[in-house]
């Protein structure tokens, strides 16, 4: 396992293989994806922290979707991968969208976790003024975190596995204020891609108490996508890595031994 400054991005690298690209959600890091990595043995898995993310500074434009989908590509040319699976959570999904789009041929699949493809319009004032929250400072991202570890994670979460609590607040209390509300910012004014252009097999993954990715919404974008699959794990909300760790595997596994 290597860490890389690239381009200002923190990119933690493994393995060889066939490129993958894993993109986190709001509040993510590279660590999102760690709990999946035996899963991901057979890639070379190229684990990103977003602009503004974890480790990763600010970038001199504020942060917008596109700019995300931009930063990546800027990283794959560097790393001079020409193809490339891509996996993401939250957030992250929009952003995977927008990729595949603005890539054809160069995106091979998408296994998306608690995806949407941009936030319903009567959430978008609560996204704005969470990131009006968030540049309170520490005390703010303190609560923000709580406030998420109770509504994003599933009852049976609760109830049973008080680490994954732990590890979501610590996650979103790693943030910066600035830029968590600037990542919040850019999620509240995404607009969806032209997703009926994705032709790669996708892999569609939520839970049944996620509030972000409802099973009913993740169907629509299934309708939306040719050729892709739907999973609803139960008792899960929508932290779906770290809530429900051995069905993401299982699925990934499955996912990528159908594409063999």
């Amino acid at each position: 396992m290597t860490t890389q400054i690239i381009n200002g991005l923190a990119v933690e690298i493994d393995g060889n293989g066939e490129a993958l690209l894993c993109i986190h959600g709001l509040g993510g890091s590279s660590n999102t994806w760690t709990p999946l990595l035996a899963a991901l043995s057979d890639f070379k898995v190229i684990r990103p922290d977003l602009p503004g993310s974890a480790r990763s500074p600010l970038l001199a434009e504020p942060l917008t979707i596109e700019g995300y989908a931009a930063s990546l590509e800027v990283l794959l040319a560097d790393l001079g991968v020409e193809s490339v699976h891509v996996l993401a959570h939250s957030l992250g999904t929009v952003v995977a969208q927008h990729l595949a789009v603005r890539n054809p041929g160069k995106i091979k699949s998408l296994a998306l976790f608690g995806p949407l493809v941009a936030p319903p319009e009567a959430a978008r004032p609560n996204i704005v003024a969470r990131a009006a929250a968030a540049r309170g400072g520490a005390a703010a991202m303190q609560e923000i975190a709580d406030a998420i570890v109770k509504g994003a994670t599933s009852p049976e979460t609760k109830a049973e596995q008080p680490a994954v609590l732990a590890l979501v607040r610590e996650s979103v209390m790693r943030q910066s204020p600035e830029g968590y509300a600037q990542s919040c910012e850019a999620l509240a004014k995404a607009q969806s891609a032209e997703i009926e252009r994705i032709g790669v097999p996708t892999l569609l993954v939520t839970g049944d108490q996620d509030g972000v990715a409802p099973p009913a919404n993740v169907a629509a974008m299934a309708a939306r996508i040719t050729g892709s699959r739907q999973v609803v794990f139960d008792g899960c909300g929508h932290w779906t890595t770290f809530e429900k760790p051995q069905r993401c595997t299982q699925e990934l596994e499955q996912f990528y031994a159908s594409l063999r």
